[in-house]
């Protein structure tokens, strides 16, 4: 688990990352200025810290949810580029959901994101090792993990833990990765929505104190954020 050391710097990282935002509900819009729909590419700096990373999420998922999206980075000019190498500037860690397409919520393009998906954001060492060939090997400053209003996989671990039946086949291992982050503090539909954010609280402290990851998260080169997206309203806002 990070330290209180490292998880102070994370989180003020991240209220610096969101300067500006709106508040909505019980978190922080990731909301920022609305870009005009006429702009086809991103300004030529690339996000490179993890500050910079999080204020290109927030505008793009704020043309996503005013509908005012870019589809940055899809140019022939930028699909012959990238034959030669990938500089994306995030790592995003979402839910198998088809409702919740990183590159789609954030108004990204191709080379902007690396994401990874599982059910209900479960890690196992392919996911790890994935995130970690992200930040490792391609230098990305930020992993994102990404949870999701109404997660299926979240709301079947809920329902096993409360019958005590067993899900089919492999979908009981993710149940199992699940189970320890279930709020039983609620009852019912609030069960669910707080195991969702409890659940993405628990894979970023898994990730963040990966050694290599905290290694990089202590020197200020990475950091590892949760977040939830709103089906209802589109928004992407922090989960601390």
């Amino acid at each position: 688990m990070p330290t209180a050391s490292t998880a102070t710097p994370r989180r003020a990282l991240l209220r610096a990352g969101l300067t500006g935002a709106t508040a909505v509900g019980a978190g922080i819009s990731l909301g920022a200025a609305p870009a005009s729909a006429a702009t086809p590419a991103r300004p030529q700096h690339r996000p490179s810290t993890p500050a910079e990373a999080l204020r290109e999420l927030a505008a793009g998922n704020r043309r996503w949810r005013t509908y005012r999206e870019r589809h940055p980075d899809e140019a022939p000019a930028i699909r012959t580029a990238l034959t030669s190498g990938q500089h994306p500037f995030a790592v995003v860690l979402g839910c198998v959901d088809s409702r919740v397409p990183p590159e789609l919520v954030f108004d990204q393009g191709l080379g902007d994101l690396l994401t990874v998906r599982s059910a209900g954001e479960v890690l196992d060492e392919a996911v790890i090792g994935s995130v970690a060939y992200g930040v490792l090997e391609l230098g990305i400053p930020l992993v994102l993990v990404l949870g999701h209003q109404s997660c299926g996989a979240v709301k079947a671990a809920v329902e096993a833990d409360a019958s005590g039946g067993r899900l089919p086949a492999h979908i009981q291992y993710l149940a199992d990765q699940i189970r320890p982050s279930i709020d039983r503090t609620k009852e019912g539909a609030a069960r669910v929505d707080a195991t969702i954010d409890a659940n993405v609280r628990a894979v970023r402290s898994r990730l963040a104190a990966e050694p290599d990851l905290a290694a990089k998260v202590a020197s200020g080169q990475l950091l590892v954020a949760g977040a939830r997206y709103e089906l209802t309203s589109q928004l992407v806002h922090s989960v601390v």
